[in-house]
């Protein structure tokens, strides 16, 4: 009987012992954070010398004619526009200022693109245009037409049967769904105006972009002539939302078009982790009764978790180390560290990485900034030495938490940036390998563009924002799916609390619109890679150094890359209604219509044609 209860009592022990064990072991995770793996053989960046995007450009072939006037201020924003689609395409080009210098021989080039308003200013050449085209020219005019003489007499080669004085309001893009990616359906303008020209087409021109209403008023086409043909944007506004649209009607001129890509879907969470913001948290008490702090922890990033899981999305979390504002260089060093190493660990353990965001959220200026009423709560820097003391701290910060992670991305405050601060990081820092700011100019913003700038820092800008996208936010969504193949994406954890960011629609409505978008670009893109931020930097940087030389033969289509490291990516376009066989050097995808993803896994690839 004793020794029966002895046996008993051992086992209440083990399994009290175990119970204690399972707590014990669930508190430290919990307040630690999940457990993550640090994959170090990942060859994340190139090694050695890398060339910047500018001496690549410098290299290419200037097969291309850009013609602009300079006395027509829309004839410039339309050049600032098509010459960096036309630098990212790695496309040569000679820009050509009509106003002021002599139009050369067409028979120069390939291809010519035309940025002009009106046609008086090449009246005499543009019989020469013409007699190029018919024996095997192409043109892309890419600005909304006046209807004057010239036009007229010339109308009827670019498809028009008759057209109307006043032009047409864009209030929304229909795109065909055979010529882009997430074609088929139309995109809302959010400042609409009479931008496009009046037109109806004859039989043989072919649209691939309209205005969504009942007019059906062309906005893209294209027209043979002769042995060329010419390709039409009437859109008539010019700006980064929208190169996508324009690069497509380029690549639109010749036969096949074969182009590098980023491929890339990165989500970045700007001041996460980080101390609980301040804000307002009446719409958590609404909707969900309890704090800030708990509602980050059971509701916030549970259902962000849901979206890596169910959509394999990569988070990059931002870290800001504390919210004051002291920018004299003093340091105090943030002691309560378990809601970073929670988050933190979390964020690693599902595939994610940590990025530099701030020691407090003070942007890198001097007082030569004055930010007056758009950032009435933002103070200057002392000096270069208090910017690189903070920026040295949170380096030691996230050290101290992850001391087996590379930390390489900086993701300024506010998207804030000076010269000054650039300088600084670029000199002080050579861990930080790439930026990711902002795609667009606005007040104070470090402006970017997706490419290795001349001090070797690559350069890759969020292109759209917050859980609640507005019209605008999706134009450039989905014009950047055909531009560069990317999505980059960041939204902040106090988005929930502030109103204009949606907040007051509640946690719950503003996280299924950001997954009805995350599904919509799923559904547009299937395979875009989902990257971490450092992943979108050594894509970027791949990407920008890649040159493309093609030639078609027997054998198919032939694709030399120069600056070719372990892999690149390409859209392929095919014109001439030829279909691929197989790829040697490479796969391909077919995306829409004639689109296809190059993947090049060699310098060489070849496409058999059927």
């Amino acid at each position: 009987m004793k020794k029966k209860r002895k046996k008993i009592f051992r086992k209440e022990a083990v399994f009290v012992l175990i119970v204690f064990l399972a707590i014990t072991s669930f508190l430290f995770i919990q307040k630690r954070g999940e457990i993550y793996k640090v994959d170090s053989q990942k060859k994340t960046y190139l090694k050695g010398d890398v060339p910047t995007s500018n001496e690549v450009f410098a290299t290419l072939s200037k097969d291309t004619l850009v013609l602009v006037d300079s006395a027509d201020p829309s004839s410039l924003e339309a050049k600032e526009q098509f010459e960096q689609i036309l630098k990212d395409m790695r496309m040569g080009y000679q820009t050509v200022d009509v106003a002021a210098e002599t139009i050369p021989e067409f028979s120069a080039y390939q291809k010519v693109v035309i940025l002009l308003s009106a046609l008086d200013l090449m009246q005499e050449r543009t019989p020469d245009l013409m007699a190029w085209v018919a024996d095997g020219g192409n043109v892309l005019f890419g600005m909304t037409l006046f209807q004057e003489e010239i036009l007229k007499g010339i109308d009827q080669d670019l498809g028009v049967l008759d057209s109307n004085p006043n032009n047409a309001v864009v209030s929304s893009i229909f795109i065909d769904d055979t010529f882009m990616i997430g074609g088929g359906k139309a995109y809302k303008i959010d400042e609409p105006f009479d931008a496009a020209r009046t037109v109806s087409l004859s039989d043989d021109s072919k649209v691939y972009a309209w205005i969504d209403d009942n007019s059906k008023n062309p906005l893209v086409w294209e027209k043979d002539y002769g042995s060329g043909h010419f390709v039409i944007d009437n859109l008539g506004f010019y700006d980064r939302s929208v190169r996508g649209i324009h690069a497509a009607s380029y690549s639109l001129l010749t036969d096949t078009a074969v182009y590098p890509v980023i491929d890339g879907a990165t989500y970045y969470l700007d001041d996460f982790p980080a101390p609980v913001p301040a804000g307002n948290a009446s719409f958590i008490k609404r909707d969900y009764n309890m704090s800030v702090s708990d509602f980050y922890t059971n509701v916030w990033w549970p259902d962000l978790l849901k979206l890596h899981d169910k959509y394999g999305i990569k988070y990059t979390g931002l870290v800001i180390e504390n919210y004051e504002d002291d920018t004299s260089g003093k340091i105090k060093r943030q002691e309560d560290t378990e809601r970073f190493n929670y988050f933190g660990s979390s964020i690693l353990a599902n595939d994610g990485e940590i990025g530099y965001h701030g020691y407090n959220h003070q942007p890198f200026s001097l007082d030569n900034v004055d930010y007056g009423d758009v950032y009435p709560n933002y103070k200057t820097w002392a000096s270069t030495e208090a910017m690189a003391a903070s920026m040295t701290e949170l380096d030691r910060f996230i050290k101290d938490l992850f001391p087996d992670i590379e930390t390489s991305v900086y993701v300024p405050p506010s998207n804030v940036l000076s010269a000054e601060g650039r300088q600084m990081l670029v000199s002080q820092f050579p861990q930080v390998k790439s930026i990711a700011s902002n795609y667009f100019s606005e007040d104070f913003a470090y402006s970017q563009e997706f490419e290795i700038a001349d001090d070797g820092m690559i350069e890759q800008p969020r292109t759209v924002s917050g859980t609640i996208w507005d019209d605008y936010a999706k134009l450039t969504a989905f014009s950047e799916l055909n531009m560069h193949f990317v999505n980059n994406h960041f939204m902040h954890p106090d988005d929930a609390l502030d109103e204009d960011r949606g907040a007051a629609n509640g946690w719950a409505k503003m996280f299924e619109s950001f997954e009805k978008d995350i599904v919509w670009i799923e559904e547009s893109a299937p395979d875009l890679r989902k990257l971490t931020g450092s992943e979108l930097a050594g894509a970027v940087q791949r990407y920008a150094i890649l040159t493309v030389q093609q030639s078609q033969n027997e054998n198919g289509l032939n694709i030399n890359l120069g600056n070719f490291h372990d892999e690149a990516y390409l859209m392929v376009r095919l014109n001439n209604e030829a279909k691929p066989g197989n790829v040697s050097g490479g796969s391909l995808t077919h995306l829409t219509g004639n689109l296809y993803l190059l993947q090049a896994k060699e310098a060489q690839v070849t496409i058999e044609m059927k």
